[in-house]
């Protein structure tokens, strides 16, 4: 498990250092089989979501060595998601983060889990 805080807080490093704006960690472990943490993040544009995916996707790759096991979203950029296995990077514009509402989400998800026990 440390490994995969090492590499969410890598990720995290990566968006800052290019500015990312409100950097969130969203942990899904036993939510679904899926991944194990979300990172999301905004940018302020287009160009700065698709920067941020890519800046990120280097970072782990060449100071990491850490690759992605796909991405989607680079044609558009409104949504940029980059998948590292363990960890899931959600790049996204505001008003698309906001319509999606992916922390509340998965809080409410994890909260339905609890209760359910």
């Amino acid at each position: 498990m440390t490994e995969e805080i090492d590499l969410t807080q890598s990720i995290v490093g990566a968006l800052e250092n290019l500015k990312a704006l409100d950097i969130r960690i969203v942990d899904v472990r036993g939510q679904t089989s899926v991944t194990d943490w979300l990172v999301i993040a905004s940018g302020t544009s287009s160009r700065h979501v698709k920067s941020l995916a890519n800046h990120v996707v280097q970072e782990m790759k060449v100071k990491h060595g850490v690759g992605t096991l796909g991405s989607e979203g680079a044609d558009t950029a409104e949504w940029v998601l980059v998948d590292f296995d363990s960890v899931v990077l959600h790049v996204m514009q505001p008003p698309i983060r906001e319509f999606y509402d992916l922390e509340r989400l998965w809080d409410r998800r994890g909260r339905d889990s609890a209760e359910d026990s």
